[in-house]
């Protein structure tokens, strides 16, 4: 059964609901790559960092709470406890949160350079 929410953002897709979830806890360097013309597995990848292992936990608690509210659940979670680079995979999408240090050195926006970047309304 799914959550009520109010109708400014009914109809916004869920990976955009993670965006905003992980903008509310300051997450740095939001990024939304389109992966439908590259791959199969899933259709876009959310990549944002946070400053420490705990805000990364605390992103994708955020995360998790406003896509539950939707009626979303990941289908896993990885990389929780360490905080250093968190997956949450919600099958059509995949957030990925990452401390500076393991977002530089696995270069998804560079692995994946086929996609496209989403542009993201300003203000949101």
């Amino acid at each position: 059964m799914k959550a009520v929410e109010s109708d400014e953002f009914k109809n916004e897709p869920n990976w955009f609901t993670a965006v905003r979830a992980a903008e509310a806890k300051k997450a740095q360097d939001v990024v939304v790559l389109d992966l439908r013309e590259v791959t199969s597995f899933t259709d876009y990848f959310v990549i944002c960092s946070g400053s420490n292992a705990r805000q990364n936990q605390a992103i994708s608690d955020e995360v998790h709470a406003q896509l539950k509210e939707r009626g979303e659940l990941p289908v896993s979670l990885e990389g929780y406890s360490n905080g250093e680079w968190i997956l949450q995979d919600y099958g059509d999408f995949i957030v990925h949160v990452f401390l500076p240090a393991p977002r530089a050195f696995y270069d998804l926006e560079r692995l994946w350079r086929h996609a496209k970047k989403v542009a993201l309304p300003a203000g949101r």
